[in-house]
């Protein structure tokens, strides 16, 4: 309860504004209407002189089944989902396409998943245009597409929902061992994995037209794009490629899909995902990849990291945890 002199002055105060104004206006109601809409996802940061942009694509909404990993029970993928909070139900996979400008080139690594994903996921996916502009950059401007690999959610935005070129000025550039593969009719008919198999299909239908014309194939241990060396990951698929962007002394290593979700595939680097082609190869390159990042305290780029997917790598029992880099508000 206030005391008696409080009390008398906040009553004659009132008196002397209802004196001035007539009335006591009352407080205006405080809410209003929700948004609805997510904030656009793209975030920049520089590796010496480069500018690199990543540009969300979205989210996978896989349901998580039997042979998720195919050498761990399903009860087990679901206790690694629950020790890092995540859905146990669902697998939710991040797609985080980069832009590099050099300030030569503006070079896209992957594509996402394409513009007809947007409608076919119900906005989960398919967003990379939608924050490609909201990044203030137009298809037009990329000059070259730098693809990891063949999977369709790192080809298919390569198209537009109509079938036309994507980024109608820019030449694609793709690992020669993963171009022969999928494009080998032979290889084809002698896989009896049905993914595999519908990665063949897909293929053949975005690596056709006027995106073949454009296409260089390119090989591992070279310079690709100034800046951007091509280093071999075999295992997820073939020709599996990753990438080193190196500026004024500062790197990054850009490893696709060297793991996917790293509460996964990184804490569990034995485990097989259901869509790698060569899952003992995955697993090799992944620790010898992860034990290169852990030694030269390296930054990596991750495909399928929580956005914005830049992060360091420590060793975490008999695995390895990712540190994610810090969002900073300037470059």
């Amino acid at each position: 309860m206030l005391p008696p002199v409080l009390t008398r002055r906040i009553a004659l105060a009132g008196l002397a504004a209802a004196a001035v104004g007539g009335v006591v206006p009352s407080p205006a109601p405080a809410a209003a209407p929700q948004n609805g809409q997510q904030a656009p996802g793209f975030y920049r940061y520089k590796v010496g002189d480069i500018e690199i942009t990543v540009v969300n694509d979205g989210v996978s909404r896989m349901p998580l089944v039997d042979g998720f990993v195919a050498n761990a029970g399903k009860e087990e993928v679901q206790a690694a989902l629950a020790a890092a909070a995540m859905d146990t139900t669902v697998y939710a996979g991040p797609y985080n396409p980069i832009l590099i400008n050099t300030g030569s080139r503006l070079v896209l690594v992957d594509t996402g998943t394409g513009e007809a994903a947007f409608r076919t996921s119900q906005g989960f996916n398919g967003r990379f245009l939608i924050n490609l502009a909201a990044a203030g950059i137009t298809p037009e401007q990329i000059d070259a597409v730098v693809l990891t690999h063949y999977h369709g959610d790192h080809i298919n935005g390569l198209l537009r929902a109509d079938g036309t070129p994507a980024f109608p000025n820019a030449e694609v550039l793709a690992p020669a061992r993963e171009h022969a593969f999928w494009m080998d009719d032979g290889e084809m008919s002698r896989t009896g994995r049905p993914r595999v198999q519908d990665g063949f299909r897909n293929v053949r239908r975005v690596m056709a037209g006027e995106v073949l014309k454009r296409l260089r194939t390119y090989e591992w241990d070279a310079e690709i794009v100034p800046g951007i060396t091509a280093v071999g990951t075999p295992g997820h698929t073939p020709g599996h490629t990753s990438l080193v962007v190196a500026s004024a002394g500062r790197s990054v290593y850009v490893q696709g899909d060297v793991t996917h979700a790293p509460a996964l595939f990184a804490r569990h680097p034995g485990w097989h995902f259901m869509l790698d082609v060569d899952p003992v190869a995955a697993e090799a390159t992944r620790r010898r990849v992860y034990d290169m990042l852990v030694a030269d305290r390296m930054l990596v780029q991750g495909f399928h990291y929580p956005f914005p997917a830049l992060a360091r790598v420590e060793r975490s029992g008999p695995g390895y945890r990712e540190v994610l880099v810090p969002w900073s508000p300037t470059l």
